[in-house]
């Protein structure tokens, strides 16, 4: 990354709007504001995934995604509830039900009828979700890293069972203060896991983006994560009626490649866009994941 872009990993985002959200209250959404120009082309809305914020999962996305098509798309992100610094503290649950409804809720507040939402990881099944749940207000899917379901053996479903034993000891740590604790001995369990800290080799960007990630509420977090776990969209995404593109990272151990392919193969007419990358590659490689998602989005947009 250059010296400018760990200066500032967000210069090129939309910037914040506040919007106040029924019987949830109010929260802050990157929004680039009505598109100009070409005014029939739907909105697309940016999903995050899990742990992550908004601006962690597409800071490498947003400056081409602002110039794509002579800037004339409308882009839309927020940080799920719990998530990031400014996802939605209100609330008694944090599950993809929620998260696809907090999606439904935005998209309304904003007078937005119709969106592409892309999701990546998690964010991917909160999309399968929103086409679900709000079916009228989804014109297309990116989905990209993810899968139909998450825990398919036994070493995944006891890896999910840990997160969900996790939620009530975090929420007490938070209640006694103790967040900022509770948030490192989580990352410590995350790398000793994955074999050591995931970096991008950039000190400062590292720097903001544990920023980004422990400025989330730990129990909200987890819970979302519990709920990742029981997901299982097989029984109705052969269901899904609108043009649909799946991104698949073909170096993926957090979510298993052969999961991203099970995904595949369960959806009625996707396209497919590979990347010889692992599950980072949103924020690792820019390279491969921007043409990709340009790619992908091409494929399901209305033709200009």
């Amino acid at each position: 990354m250059t010296s400018d872009a760990s200066m500032d990993p967000v210069r090129d985002a939309p910037p914040w709007r506040g919007i106040d959200l029924p019987g949830l209250g109010p929260i802050e959404v990157r929004d680039s504001g009505p598109a100009t120009g070409v005014h029939d082309q739907p909105t697309v809305m940016l999903l995050h995934g899990w742990t992550t914020s908004a601006d962690l999962n597409w800071c490498r996305a947003y400056g081409p995604l602002a110039g794509w098509r002579g800037g004339r798309t409308r882009l839309v992100t927020w940080d799920h509830r719990g998530h990031g610094a400014r996802g939605l503290r209100t609330g008694t649950t944090t599950d993809l039900n929620n998260l696809a409804d907090d999606a439904a809720a935005i998209a309304r507040a904003l007078g937005i009828e119709r969106a592409v939402a892309v999701g990546y990881s998690m964010g991917g099944a909160v999309a399968q979700v929103l086409w679900r749940r709000h079916h009228d207000l989804v014109a297309g899917l990116v989905l990209g890293a993810t899968a139909a379901r998450f825990a398919v053996d036994d070493r995944q479903r006891q890896d999910f069972d840990m997160i969900g034993r996790g939620v009530g000891t975090s929420r007490l740590l938070e209640t006694m203060g103790c967040g900022g604790p509770a948030w490192r001995f989580a990352r410590w369990l995350g790398d000793r896991r994955a074999g050591g800290s995931i970096s991008s080799g950039d000190a400062a960007f590292d720097k903001w983006a544990w920023q980004e990630t422990r400025a989330g509420v730990l129990s909200r977090v987890l819970a979302a994560g519990r709920d990742l776990g029981r997901f299982d969209s097989t029984g109705w995404l052969d269901g899904i009626d609108v043009p649909h593109a799946v991104l698949v990272c073909e170096k993926d151990e957090t979510v298993p490649t052969v999961r991203q392919r099970e995904l595949v193969a369960a959806l009625p007419h996707p396209t497919v866009h590979r990347m010889a990358a692992d599950h980072a590659a949103c924020v690792t490689r820019p390279e491969l994941f921007v043409p990709a998602l340009t790619a992908a989005l091409e494929a399901v947009l209305p033709s200009e």
